[in-house]
């Protein structure tokens, strides 16, 4: 192991949902045993490009069908993950905006809706806190 690999991160490429109901608020969910609520999404396989993760773990952890065409690109996004010490999760993020019942289902156990402008009381995962709730709140006061 050289000096430069181990100061150096591991990353996790995942691609990740700024999902939005009629309303304005933000899905957000909780894998089974832990504690963050984070962004619906999942780990990209070497074979995938990131929209098409994404509506691949959509479906198998919400039962959400979308077309990726409909998925809007926001950007790439890294922070601490929350349940792999010492690893980075590097997001690629798109926003959907669903009208669709969503149930927790794979290793989801939970789901929320919260008020972008609130934190849902809730313990959130650094990429989620730092960085994908506050993109989102200021992309609302410029289209405010």
């Amino acid at each position: 192991m050289t000096l430069s690999s181990a100061s150096s991160p591991r990353i996790i490429r995942i691609a990740a949902a700024l999902l939005i109901g009629p309303d304005g608020h933000t899905l957000l969910v909780r894998k089974r045993g832990t504690q963050a609520f984070m962004q619906p999404g999942g780990k990209i396989e070497a074979h995938e490009q990131p929209v098409h993760a994404l509506a691949r773990e959509l479906e198998e952890e919400l039962g959400l069908v979308i077309d990726p065409t409909h998925a809007a690109y926001l950007g790439q996004f890294s922070a601490p993950a929350a349940n792999e010490p010492g690893y980075v999760v590097q997001a690629e993020l798109f926003q959907l905006t669903i009208d669709s019942q969503v149930s927790p289902a794979a290793e989801i156990e939970e789901v929320r809706w919260i008020d972008p402008a609130t934190d849902g009381e809730i313990t959130l995962a650094p990429l989620t806190r730092d960085l994908i709730l506050p993109f989102y709140r200021a992309s609302l006061i410029e289209t405010a």
